[in-house]
Order: C-alpha cells, then structure tokens, then sequence
C-alpha cells in the first residue's frame, strides 16, 4: 500500500477507503487490507468454515494488517483485541448499496422514503445481517460511522462516498436494534466533528445525543378497522374534538417531580380520558426527537424519530393502534420551519450551510434563535417531505399540524426593513417555502389520500385551504386564530364594558367561511403571561367560571372544527407549565368538575347533532339572528344540519338575567332546550327554560316565528325544535 494511503487511513483523513481497504486484486493473486487500529492480530477465515485460511501481518502502520490470497472466497475476520476475540464480516467485502435510482430520487428531492433508504437500516446482505448506513453529506471529506462497537474510533468505519448525490455509505455486519451511533465528519474545513443522524429511527434519551438502530418494520397493527373510515372523521361535515396534549405534562407518576409516563402508559390512562370526554382526535405537541425540553417539542433534529422520552418506537406505534382501536383519531405537529443550532444537529452539517440558508437574513430566525430550512434547495425539499410522509405511513398518523406557517411564507417575518432579502420578483413572500407546502399537500393527498395538513397559519393569506389546482395551498384546515384572538378579547371584558366590543364576537362570522376553520383554544394561549382560560375571565369566582362555560359552549357551537388544550376542559387555574402536571386535584372541587362535564356534553351534542357540525365549513349552516343587541350584550344564532333542520344558540354575556326576551326562529311550534351552561350540574345557578316551550307566529329577526325565553346570567342555551 502507498505510504499515503496509510498515513490518511491513520489519521482518519482517507477519502476513498473502498480503494484500500477489503480484496483487492494485485500481481498475480489479490491482497486482503484490514485497518483495526488497537487490535493485537487479525486471521481469515472462510465464511462457511472454522478453518483459518491465514494470518494477516501487520504493516508498518499500528493496526493495518495485509495477506496474500490466491483466490477470492466470501471470508470472515477473527479479530484479536486485548480485552477478547471478536468475529465479523469485513464491512469492505461489500459492494455498492444503494441503487442507482435511490441516489437519482435523493438527488433529484423526489425520494418519499427516506426513512427507508438513509440512516440507518437493519437488512441482510449477501446472507448477513447487519445495518447498512447511509448520510447526505456532500460537502464533507470523509465521513465514518461510531459507536460502542468500535470504540466511538472515527479511523474504524469511514464510509464510502457515492459522488452523484453526496451520499455516504457503509454495511457493518452484525449490528442490532439498539445500537447508539453517530456520524463522524471531516467536515469542508477539514474539521472533525459528530453529528447524530439526520433520518435516525430513534435516539438516545436526552441529554443523550446519538441516535440508535431501531426496528419499525415488525410492530403487529391492528387498526385495519379504522384506517378503513378514517378519512370520513376528517371530512368537513363531520364532527372534529381534537384534545391538545403534552404528552410530558399531561400526567407523571407521583406528582411534577416524578417520572414521565411511557406511551403505553399513556394508552391505559390518556385513551380512556379522552374518549369518555368525547372527543374524537388527539393532537400531540411535536413528540419527534428535540434537545430541550422547554422548546416542548417545538424545535426537533430527529425528524424521522420519536423522543425516547416516552419509550421505543414500538412503544408509540402501540399508542397511536391503541388510539385507533378505541375509535381515537392522531394528529401530531409537524415543524418544517426551522431546526435548533445544537452542535450535534443539522447546523453547518458537513461544514456548510446544508440544511439551511447560507445568509442569516434568510438562514436564522431572531425570535427563536434557530436556522431556517432552505426548502428551495431539492434535498432538502425531499427530506422534509419524506418526513411528513414517514409519520403518516409508518406511524399511521391521521394528520399533521404544520406549525408556523407564516413564519415559512413571508420572507420578512419578524424583520425590520434591512433584515430580510427580498425573492427574485422583489417581493416578500417566500417562493420556495410555497412550492414546498403546495406539494406536500399534493404528495399527502397522492399518497394517504385519506389523511390531512392543517395549517397554523396567522396571517390573511388567501386560498390557504384551497385546493392548488385552484390557487391555494391546499391544506385540508387552517387553524383561525383571527377568531381565537377577537373573541377572547371580548370574553376578558368586564361584562359592564362588552358592549362596546360586540364586534369582537360577530366580526369573525364575516369571513368563517372563507376557509376550512378549526377554531383553536390552544397551549400558546395558557402561556407566557397570557393566563390560563379560566383566569382570563373577569369578575368574581362565580362570573369566572359562568365566562368560561359560556365561552366553551360559543366554540362549541359556532362553525368551525374544535380544538381544547388539556387543562383548560376543566378550568385550571394556573398557566400551563411543562415542567409540571395538570392540576388534577381540582376535580375535587364541584365547579371544576361542572366544567369537565360541560365539556364531555358539548362534545356528545356536537356529535349527535348534525345541525352542530354538517356546516361548519358551509354557509349554509350558519345564521345570526340577534348579532346587534349591543345594549344587552346578547347574541343569537341558528345552526343548521344538510336538510336546513335548525338548532337555536342563545347566548346572555352579562351577570344580569334576561326574562321575557323574545327570539326569532324558523318555525312556529314545540321547542325544547337541550343544553343549558348555567345548569347546575355544571355549577351554574340553575336558570333556563326547563321543559318545553311553544313558539307562535310572530315574526321577529328576519324568521317567521318567535320565541320567549329566559336567559340565564353568563351563558349559554340550545334550543332544538320537536318534531312536528
């Protein structure tokens, strides 16, 4: 071997150690180099035998040994170390691994299944098991798997470089499921670095930072059932409770200081809560791999793996066939914005800005301290594609919430003029990042037609739920934070002044329809000062929890699919803290546990009643009837079901009793109410309309008939009429 070629093998310089290093034809015979650094001796032996076909000899580099052969024959090493004998296959004796299609789709930004194809993958080669490696890492110089089986020695195990996608590549026989890894890189600054990798399965628990061998292939499902209807519990005129959930905090075991719950703990005691409150889906805080905790999953680098913060990736299949068998769907949030700087993530991977925009004005993001994905560039396009894809087909995942959307599309979000570079028509939005979500949303429809993307977008950008062909983005939902925000800035109002905020309430109706809503109650809002739900409510004890039964029968009742924060179904006091459980001692107390069974029932009339959930995407199934009683701080509205049959909302904002207070309906007859948030079951006073009433043909508000009713202070009734 020339003297180059060992010193480079030596100092973990080498940039083509398939050259090298394995059989290799020379003279008349071939000659067999293994590079062992700390070894003692290394024999050959043939695959199928015991018997020792030689002993290699050390050259004059420590650990580099050499035999004469005269013929090829799949072989074995005997390695001798000082602590024992170890043997395995030589990972040189293998030939190229990845196809030829493979690295043109990588290439290319079209592979979907990365999972699949990079990291690392348990497989059998030529008769041998082992884990085949494979990173993007095009600008690096030369790139090794470490681990406990070679000492974390970056010399060991340097990869072979295939050139036409910046593809590293490397089989190491005998590896298992569990095995801790990283990638060692001399990056483009000939620095030595370590990186966890990019598309790893799985992971080590925080603090830990390596990734691990992992097995997804095997998990038995048993959610055929499901999967089979699924897409009608997303379809628009279908009823959609989604529970919001940290999985961290939800629950611990012994209280906020004791351990977290696993995910199959979660199953036993998450699943059975969720279902008996009614709801329909579960919708995780980003559970992918993330350094720290406080980010709360918001700021991920395993993009492919499930924190092991809750177990094994079996652990959370089981959680998510669990969901599904009791009739549960999953939706997890998704982050394709933007990734922490941690030393051992994407940043800077191979030396150069890869994964990210080179020019901070575009590459970093000032309000999270965090890089920005450059999805114009196509592997990186693919890579988080094949993300998203990843957890909808492997994990069964029903939907993924895009997180921060606006901060993806505008190129000036949260920059002063000077801070942001412009696109090439000199506008602000960013091109690249639209293609990228149009064709997710493309891809996901092509590919699990029966899931959906939803949107966390904030801004009015139009046609965000329309479908691309037509213009628009695509996404099946877009969270409205518009209503969010105008209404709870009318429910914090001292009851005395709301009259002069009765915009806030009606305002949000004028563009309901302009796309496929869910109106959101969620973890941003029970943070950072803003106060938990039932704390934002004005006046005494008493108006605080009548405010927000109110408020929770409003979102439950107006068009738009539902989503709750845990905590807030049954009026925590305190803000949401990560670090802690929900306050599950509250429940002790009876008006707690009233909002809690408020709760369960507007879930259960939201899905019995058409009327609540036909049209929350169709104007057809909304109209005011009282949106102007600024004076009484009264609001009346009707929902109505695909065959116009009519259910009446009645809403009092102000602590005062309304007696003798007439409302216009559709119909003359029997009406009945059915939901009454001052009931006392729920801890309110217990005033309402028991029974039946009769509306006569007065004409009032626009409808041919009216009612007189009486409404309890701070709240919310629902009048249905009886069958004719």
């Amino acid at each position: 071997m020339p003297r180059r070629d060992a010193e480079a093998l030596a100092s973990g310089r080498h940039p083509d150690p398939f050259a090298v290093l394995g059989l290799h034809a020379q003279g008349d015979g071939y000659a067999l180099r293994v590079y062992v650094p700390g070894a003692q001796g290394v024999d050959v032996l043939r695959r199928d035998s015991e018997r020792i076909e030689g002993r290699l000899t050390e050259l004059g580099t420590a650990g580099l040994f050499v035999i004469a052969l005269s013929e090829i024959f799949p072989y074995r090493l005997r390695i001798h170390w000082p602590d024992g004998v170890q043997e395995t296959e030589d990972p040189y004796s293998f030939g190229l691994l990845l196809g030829d299609i493979d690295l043109h789709l990588i290439g290319e930004g079209t592979h979907r299944d990365l999972g699949r194809c990079l990291g690392a993958q348990l497989m059998e080669i030529d008769g041998v098991a082992g884990v085949r490696f494979a990173v993007w890492a095009p600008n690096a110089r030369r790139v090794s798997v470490i681990g406990a089986f070679n000492g974390w020695d970056g010399r060991r195990h340097p990869m072979r470089l295939r050139h036409q996608a910046g593809v590293w590549e490397l089989f190491v026989p005998r590896l298992q499921s569990g095995e801790a890894y990283k990638y060692e890189l001399v990056d483009a600054h000939e620095h030595v670095v370590q990186k966890a990798d990019p598309v790893a399965l799985a992971s080590e628990l925080p603090p830990g930072t390596a990734s691990k061998v992992a097995d997804i292939e095997n998990f038995e499902w048993h959610d055929e059932a499901w999967l089979a209807r699924r897409g009608e519990t997303l379809a628009p005129d279908r009823p959609i409770a989604i529970y919001e959930v940290h999985a961290a905090s939800w629950r611990k075991h012994g209280g906020n200081e004791g351990e977290l719950y696993d995910w199959r703990e979660l199953a036993e005691q998450l699943i059975p809560y969720v279902s008996e409150m009614g709801f329909t889906h579960i919708e995780l805080l980003p559970i992918m791999e993330h350094p720290f905790g406080g980010s709360w999953g918001y700021q991920p680098l395993g993009l492919f793996a499930p924190t092991a913060r809750h177990g094994s990736p079996a652990d959370f299949a089981f959680f998510v066939d669990a969901c599904h068998r009791a009739g549960l769907g999953v939706i997890l949030d998704w982050v394709p914005a933007h990734f922490p700087t941690d030393a051992h993530g994407l940043a800077r991977f191979d030396g150069t800005a890869l994964y990210e925009y080179e020019h901070p004005h575009e590459g970093f993001h000032q309000d999270w301290n965090t890089y920005i994905y450059n999805l114009g560039r196509r592997e990186v396009h693919g890579f988080m594609l094949s993300s998203a894809l990843h957890w909808l087909r492997h994990y069964h995942i029903d939907a993924l919430r895009v997180d921060a959307v606006a901060s993806m599309i505008y190129r000036n979000y949260s920059r002063r003029d000077g801070e942001w570079i412009p696109n090439r028509h000199g506008g602000h939005e960013n091109l690249e990042a639209l293609d990228f979500l149009r064709h997710l949303n493309q891809v996901v429809a092509e590919e699990v037609p029966d899931a959906a993307v939803i949107a966390e977008e904030s801004t009015a950008w139009p046609g965000v739920t329309r479908s691309v062909p037509e213009g628009g983005l695509g996404f099946a939902y877009k969270w409205n934070l518009g209503w969010m925000h105008d209404t709870l800035s009318y429910m914090a109002e001292d009851p005395l002044y709301r009259c002069h905020g009765h915009h806030n309430m009606t305002f949000p109706q004028v563009y309901a329809y302009s796309e496929r809503f869910m109106l959101p109650i969620s973890h941003d809002e029970v943070v950072h000062g803003k106060r938990a739900l039932l704390d934002k409510m004005p006046g005494d004890e008493w108006q605080k929890f009548a405010n927000l039964r109110a408020y929770l029968a409003t979102l439950w009742t107006q068009p738009g699919k539902k989503l709750l924060f845990m905590g807030c179904e049954f009026g925590q006091w305190r803000e949401w803290d990560h670090d802690r459980e929900l306050d599950w001692w509250l429940l002790d107390e009876p008006r707690h546990a009233g909002v809690r069974l408020l709760v369960g029932d507007l879930n259960r009339l939201y899905r019995e009643q058409p009327a609540l959930h036909q049209g929350d995407c169709d104007p057809a199934g909304f109209v005011w009837v009282i949106g102007n009683d600024h004076a009484n701080s009264a609001f009346a509205w009707l929902r109505c079901d695909a065959h116009a049959e009519p259910l009446l909302v009645v809403a009092n904002m102000t602590p005062v009793p309304r007696h003798e207070y007439r409302v216009g309906v559709p119909r003359a007859g029997a009406w009945e109410e059915i939901f009454n948030s001052d009931a006392a079951c729920y801890g309110g006073s217990n005033l309402g309309n028991l029974g039946r009433l009769e509306a006569n043909e007065q004409p009032l508000h626009g409808q041919p008939a009216s009612l007189e009713l009486t409404l309890p202070p701070l709240a919310v009734i629902i009048l249905r009429p009886l069958a004719r």
